[in-house]
């Protein structure tokens, strides 16, 4: 019997108490894409200083949706910190046109999201237009082969199916307790060591 290959595309990564790196601690990461070479994936819920409204000024676009102004720009991994990833609802097309690539880089998660990292997509929102919904991150996260998996193993991360509503209707700083929920746990009940005598 084959060994069956672990797919966590469109999951969250919830770190573990013992997870102290700066980056993931008390991290949730929404895998982008997993499989035999490694993974991607971006974390949801650590905003950094940059707002969307400030982005769009650094890079001389207009803010054309006010409703994502103040949105911050989250710190999603240790990887291109200068490079901006755009996570989104998929864009759905009208049949005559569902073949065409809608921004020039977008990677489609199964049973999921999409990200983007073009331009293209930035320039739609800031003229009002665009997905309705957008996480925006500078950097992501990565693990090489089998890397994660070990991690996995050692109890780092604990993992569960990814809900959309998580990632754009919770404010950040619950995100981390919103997704241990979709297990059915509270934080206090992860422990960060066995108890002492």
């Amino acid at each position: 019997m084959s060994e069956s290959v672990l797919n966590l595309a469109n999951h969250f990564l919830i770190a573990m108490p013992q997870l102290e790196d700066e980056f993931f601690a008390r991290s949730v990461v929404y895998v982008c894409e997993h499989n035999e070479r490694g993974a991607l994936g971006l974390v949801i819920n650590k905003p950094g200083s940059l707002s969307f409204k400030a982005l769009l000024e650094k890079i001389e676009l207009p803010m054309g949706r006010a409703d994502l102004a103040d949105h911050p720009i989250f710190r999603g991994g240790p990887v291109q910190t200068d490079r901006g990833f755009v996570l989104h609802d998929p864009v759905v097309l009208d049949p005559p046109h569902a073949e065409e690539a809608v921004y020039a880089s977008t990677l489609t998660i199964p049973g999921g999201l999409e990200m983007t990292t073009s331009k293209d997509i930035l320039e739609a929102v800031a003229h009002g237009a665009g997905p309705r919904r957008v996480l925006v991150t500078l950097g992501y996260a990565a693990w090489g082969e089998g890397q994660l998996e070990s991690e996995l193993r050692e109890n780092a991360w604990i993992t569960v199916a990814a809900k959309s509503d998580i990632i754009f209707n919770i404010a950040p700083e619950d995100r981390y307790a919103a997704a241990l929920q979709e297990l059915g746990l509270q934080p206090w009940m992860l422990h960060t060591e066995a108890g002492n005598a």
